[in-house]
């Protein structure tokens, strides 16, 4: 019985192999075909669980959703939906970097300390831009109704 929940063994979704753009020594030239910054995700995942890793929260909250859903009714996941959607819809100025706490604390994340949240502290980024012309092509952009 599998009451509908998703499968717990990885299954790759990436593609096998795709071509890379090779110069005379049988290496990418970064004069004829650009530095390649992403060229990591141009290739073939390296283990199979790599894709089983990348996807590992959306399963796992894709997963317990269905186990509530079978619980207690589809009005349950309806509601965590909702209130995600509007935790993730909260508006600063662009600025002002949100943290995502209400939104973590919906799905359950404020208790675990991950790689994203030792090295991606605002201090850190390099986005610096002045404040005015920010908030001027914010609110220019429509994305702030008022």
């Amino acid at each position: 019985m599998s009451f509908g929940l998703p499968s717990v063994k990885p299954k790759p979704v990436g593609t096998s192999r795709l071509p890379v753009k090779e110069g005379h020594y049988g290496i990418p030239d970064p004069m004829v075909f650009g530095l390649g910054a992403n060229t990591r995700e141009k290739l073939a995942p390296v283990h199979p669980l790599e894709e089983s890793e990348k996807l590992y929260a959306e399963n796992r909250h894709q997963m317990s959703m269905q186990m509530l859903r079978n619980a207690q009714g589809i009005h349950a996941p309806l509601r965590i939906g909702m209130e995600l959607n509007a935790a993730r819809r909260v508006g600063h100025l662009p600025i002002l970097t949100s943290s995502g706490l209400m939104a973590d604390v919906i799905t359950g994340r404020d208790d675990e300390i991950g790689f994203e949240d030792i090295l991606n502290t605002p201090e850190f980024r390099e986005q610096m831009g002045h404040p005015h012309i920010m908030c001027e092509r914010y609110f220019d952009s429509g994305k702030l109704q008022m």
